[in-house]
This record gives C-alpha cells, structure tokens and sequence, in this order.
C-alpha cells in the first residue's frame, strides 16, 4: 500500500546496505546501550569538500531504503525513487544522500533492516532486551545519525528531509544542531506531538498491550502477540489514509460478493478485508515491542527538548520548506501552518508547499513529486 507508482524510473545503481556499531551510545535519559548497531545507505557520491550531504530520515513504519533497489528483480524501489536520483529533484549527480534505519525499528525481522532495539540481544545479558530496552526519543536518533556522519567525516549537511516522523527528527536536527545544517524539509509533520496526536499513539499501541501473549513485553520465548500487532498496524494504515481513498476505492462493496455481512460476523466488507490483510502482512516483519518504544519517542516529542516549545522552534536558524497536506489526519495542516508561524516569526525563512490528493497522510510520501520542482528549488538556493 506504500508502493511507488512509477518503479521504472528507480534510482539505478543497486544499493547496498550497510552498517554502523556504537560502541556505547548514551541516551538522552542517562541509560547507555552497548553496541548500538544500525543500517544505513548512501546513493550518489561524496565529493571532496563532504558538504554535498543531503540525510533522509524515515517515517514511523519506514526504514533506510529511501531510493533505488538492492537487487534488479526487487518489485518496487524505495519509497522516494520518485525524487532521489540522477536528475530528480535530490539529483545524485549532485548531492551524497543518505539515509538511516532508526533504533527500535518496526521493521526489526525484515532482512533489509538493520537495528538495536528490544529483540536485539543485550550483550551484557545473551537475552533480547525486551521492556528493559531504554526509552528512546526522536533526538536520539538523530544522535544515532550525527554518530554516523562523524565516522564519514561530514560536518555539515547541505539538507535533512524527512517524512512524518522523519520530519520529526529534520525539525530536532535543524534546532539542536543549527551549526551542521544548511536546509530543513519538514513532510507531513508538525513541531511537537500534540494531546490528540498522543491518544492516537495510545490507541494505536492498545491492541498489542491487551494481547495475551504480549505478557509485558516477555515473548521472545514463546508466542509473540501477531494478533495484537496486526491489529495496532491495520489502526495504523486506516489513520495514515483519507476518507477520500476509503470511500472512493471500497464503498461498501462486499469481500465476497457472496457473502453478504449482514448474515454472519464472518462475512466482511472489503475495506475490512483489505485492512486485515494488510496488518497481517506487515506484522510478518515487525516486532511488538519495537511498535511501543516507536510509539513513545513520538508521544515525547517536541523540538529542542529545551525550556519550551516555542524556543525549540525558535532555535532553527536553517531555511525551511515545510511539505504538507491539508487532508491529514495525523499532523493536521492547522497544526503545520502553527509550527511554520513559530518559526519565521523570528526571521527564519519559511516556505509552504500543500500537496493534493486523496490518500491522507501518504500523500506525503506517494505524492512527493508533486513538490518536486519546489524541492529542487530549495536545494539550490543561496
């Protein structure tokens, strides 16, 4: 359902993942987490100067594969193949792009993801984490990111861009670390998570809490909570989307045309269906617990971690183009417009670009390249 509509045009040269290790990496709450081991990619080349940099951070169900494809026969490319590439708006002839799986990826038993988090093993232990896995916020991954940028010797970023909780950690980038960069693309994100954003993420994480085999987060040994986790990403998928796409794709047409669900709780509609199989599917791939710490960290976020919020937002000095759209129901566009006020209303440059479309929140990933010519643009800009 996140697919590229246009894989032909993918990012050419196959990709490569690969990985750092942190040796200790402390978090903002104190704890230290050893071997902190993550995945990364880079399209494009770093030139001499290591001031072409443009970072990529992902969204909450997302991971490092932004571009291109790890192998010729792969389906579909990376969920940005339609604006990173040679030519395209982030043009690898020009800029090193890189992009990083987080910690407490979802994505923890798919094979192209590399993370640490509570189904990795504590090294200290031989046992997967589990709950005793330290809280995490969006400013420690973008430690986890600035650890990586050390060891490739780049001080500077010529852009960070990111989408939903990618924008998260653009906006934490941009007012923690104003010295090391130039631009900020905020997508479909607003500043700080606000009361209603936070009872979502409460409510996305209850089916997997109310599990029988979640047990605390103590399954590792046993049956994992699938239900639970299917349940929580199927919230997920409906809350990213519109009423547009549900209305206009399903209507009420049945599952089966045979089944009509008025003579059985076992008969479905379609959306049902699709929405079933569609948790089910990715659930294959996550981990429960990675789920809650993701949920968390965005639950605490508001940018800077300072005395306030409006100083967080105040303390972003680099230009910025926020990219949003008006029909999304996660970070709506009141919310968006208030996050751009607080930042310019001390000078800072501040540009809007409102998608069109009617897939809700994905807007701001399948319908990117509408901000395509804008994107471009930015990057030039003196």
């Amino acid at each position: 359902m996140l697919a590229p509509t246009n894989p032909a045009t993918a990012y050419e040269p196959l990709v490569e993942k690969q990985s750092i290790t942190i040796p200790a990496f402390t978090t903002q709450g104190g704890a230290t987490i050893p071997d902190m081991t993550l995945g990364w990619e880079a399209y494009g080349t770093l030139n001499a100067a290591r001031d072409n940099a443009v970072l990529i951070t992902h969204y909450f169900s997302g991971n490092s594969h932004a571009a291109g494809r790890y192998d010729a026969d792969d389906a579909a490319p990376g969920y940005w193949d339609s604006i990173i590439g040679s030519g395209k708006p982030i043009d690898t002839d020009t800029y090193y792009v890189i992009s990083m799986d987080t910690p407490v990826n979802l994505g923890a038993h798919d094979p192209h993801v590399i993370t640490t988090g509570p189904a990795t093993v504590n090294p200290d232990t031989g046992r997967p984490w589990g709950m005793a896995f330290p809280i995490l916020t969006i400013r420690d991954f973008v430690e986890t990111q600035t650890a990586l940028l050390d060891t490739l010797g780049i001080t500077r970023l010529h852009a960070v861009m990111g989408a939903s909780m990618g924008s998260l950690q653009a906006y934490e980038w941009a007012s923690t670390h104003p010295d090391r960069v130039a631009r900020v693309i905020p997508v479909i994100g607003s500043g700080w998570a606000d009361a209603d954003l936070i009872a979502w993420l409460n409510v996305w994480g209850a089916p997997i809490r109310l599990d029988p085999h979640w047990n605390g987060g103590e399954y590792y040994d046993g049956e994992p909570p699938t239900r639970g986790l299917a349940e929580a990403l199927k919230i997920v998928t409906l809350h990213a989307q519109s009423p547009e796409w549900s209305n206009g794709l399903f209507g009420r047409t049945w599952a089966s045309p045979d089944a009509n669900p008025a003579d059985s709780f076992d008969n479905r509609f379609q959306v049902e269906a699709v929405l079933d199989a569609a948790g089910a599917a990715r659930a294959r791939t996550s981990d429960a617990n990675h789920f809650l710490y993701l949920a968390k960290a965005n639950q605490l976020f508001y940018t800077g971690h300072g005395d306030s919020l409006v100083k967080g937002l105040l303390d972003i000095e680099a230009p910025v183009l926020i990219i949003h759209t008006n029909e999304d129901l996660i970070f709506p566009g009141d919310a968006v417009r208030e996050t751009a006020t607080l930042i310019k209303s001390d000078g800072t440059p501040v540009d809007i670009v409102e998608l069109q479309g009617t897939r809700g929140h994905l807007d701001g990933v399948l319908s990117i390249g509408q901000a395509g010519a804008a994107i471009r643009a930015f990057l030039t800009e003196e």
